[in-house]
């Protein structure tokens, strides 16, 4: 029971930066509960994906395809463009802790001066952090891909 609860919390406090996301670029007010779900949806998959030790860059691969593949589907269903989904759906998934780690170590290496942990550090959390965002671009241009491929007609 602690577990659902612990991805209820996940799923709610996910949708409310969605959601903010989307107010912010005006989507329309029909589509912010989807926009919500999306972001709870990619989340939550990204956080049961890690507690089966799946690596974080993987499971938000993961977690970005099933967001374009759920978005791929509202936006056949409701004629709405799919980015009006996707492009709010994802920002719980963005990598903000590592690439503000990564900043702030480069920052420590010009005030401090050079050091082979700070750089080590530096190059771990960038590198973690730009492949985090390739994962999520990736995941969410797959689903779209596939679908334009087979359903293309044979001429």
């Amino acid at each position: 029971m602690e577990i659902l609860t612990q991805y209820l919390i996940n799923a709610l406090f996910s949708a409310i930066p969605a959601v903010g996301f989307a107010m912010v670029f005006n989507v329309p007010r029909s589509a912010l509960i989807f926009c919500a779900f999306g972001g709870a949806i990619g989340y939550t998959t990204r956080f049961a994906l890690m507690e089966f030790n799946v690596p974080i860059e993987l499971a938000t691969f993961l977690a970005s395809t099933l967001v374009g593949i759920v978005a791929l589907y509202w936006s056949r269903k409701y004629i709405v463009p799919r980015p009006v989904y996707t492009i709010a759906s994802i920002i719980p998934l963005l990598p903000g802790t590592y690439a503000f780690t990564s900043i702030i170590n480069l920052l420590q290496m010009n005030a401090q001066g050079v050091s082979p942990e700070l750089i080590t550090m530096f190059i771990d959390n960038g590198l973690k952090a730009v492949i985090i965002l390739s994962a999520i671009g990736f995941g969410l241009a797959l689903p779209s891909l596939f679908l334009m491929r087979y359903n293309r007609p044979i001429i």
